[in-house]
């Protein structure tokens, strides 16, 4: 297999609301990991659509998942920020990937079934085929790095599945225009974090959500001081004093949960806070949590809301990305159409 550039790409929806779990799980991953690699940050409004959006609110939320990226700390500088219906390439490779993916492999997705539930004769064919575009996403910039949350590795082994058999299949045009043995890398996925998957402030034992109809099952983005307060002492727990030990936190799936959102916003693990905090009641727990959530989420809330007031700097930021993405997504797709025989237009 030849050697990659080292490349990280990642997207998120615009779809609303977004919470801690999406600032744990990916926005604040994003922003440590531009230190280490060469990174594109993609708004994926291609895939909001894939169920209906209101277009008002989706260019609104367009913008409001960029502030929170700028606002929890990733540099366009550094960065490549862009949203993803402003580089065609996406669209387009997506499509001759279609061709490649087998149906078999799109029918054991399990996150269609889920999101389609019982009604899923009327599921749009993009929901279905959700994960062949994110397959497109990545490989588009041959990224070699993707982070990714547990619910999302299936789609990830797609990605793997369809480079492999695009070198396959086209192994012969690949190695003759000068391109090795492989075109696309085999794409490598970095999960970890001590909450890369935050649970219900309400229930433990699912997973946060912007769709759960209790707000208190949640902590927003833009959520104020008194709001984050207000949620954390809600908060669901047990009558047990939180353990010494990780072990005790089996079984305690609120206790595990708080425990988690204080060790990621802390960058600590699990055991340095049952350390300083094992055998507290929760009373008090509650409240160092409460200290600690608003002064980590309170002035990238505060920055969200003054970004947001400025939207002409949110697309000049966008727009300057979508440039950048371009150039190294339009010679990809152009050797791509080589390898596969399409005819160039001269």
């Amino acid at each position: 297999m030849p050697a990659f550039k080292e490349l990280v790409f990642s997207g998120v929806q615009p779809t609303g609301n977004l919470h801690l779990g999406n600032y744990l799980g990916a926005i604040k991953r994003f922003v440590t990991m531009q230190a280490q690699y060469d990174c594109l940050y993609c708004v994926v409004d291609l895939h909001a659509i894939t169920v209906w959006q209101d277009p008002a609110e989706l260019t609104r939320q367009i913008r409001e998942v960029t502030a929170a990226f700028l606002a929890a700390g990733i540099d366009p500088a550094r960065s490549v920020v862009f949203n993803q219906s402003q580089v065609p390439q996406h669209a387009e490779l997506a499509w001759i990937f279609n061709c490649v993916a087998r149906l078999g492999w799109l029918n054991r997705m399990t996150q269609f079934k889920e999101k389609a539930g019982k009604d899923r004769e009327n599921a749009s064919v993009g929901l279905y085929d959700y994960p062949v575009l994110m397959a497109a996403d990545i490989l588009a910039y041959r990224a070699t790095h993707v982070p990714v949350g547990e619910d999302q590795k299936q789609h990830l082994e797609l990605t793997r599945d369809i480079a492999q058999k695009f070198n396959n299949d086209f192994a012969g045009a690949i190695a003759e225009q000068g391109h090795g043995e492989a075109f696309f890398p085999t794409t490598e996925p970095l999960i970890g974090g001590p909450a890369a998957r935050v649970m219900s402030l309400r229930d433990g034992t699912k997973k946060m959500s912007k769709s759960d109809p209790s707000d208190y099952s949640r902590i927003n983005l833009t959520d104020d001081a008194d709001g984050i307060a207000q949620k954390v002492r809600k908060a669901k727990t047990d009558a047990e004093p939180l353990p010494s030990e990780t072990a005790g936190l089996e079984k305690r799936p609120e206790a595990d949960n708080l425990v988690g959102i204080f060790a990621a916003l802390n960058d600590v693990s699990r055991e340095d806070v049952l350390r300083d905090y094992g055998g507290a009641q929760f009373s008090a727990f509650k409240g160092a949590l409460v200290d600690l959530a608003v002064a980590k989420l309170g002035p990238i809330g505060a920055e969200m809301q003054r970004l947001v007031a400025d939207p002409g700097h949110i697309d000049a930021v966008l727009a300057n990305g979508a440039a950048r993405a371009e150039a190294i997504a339009a010679p990809n797709i152009a050797a791509v159409k080589d390898i596969v025989g399409f005819a160039r237009r001269r």
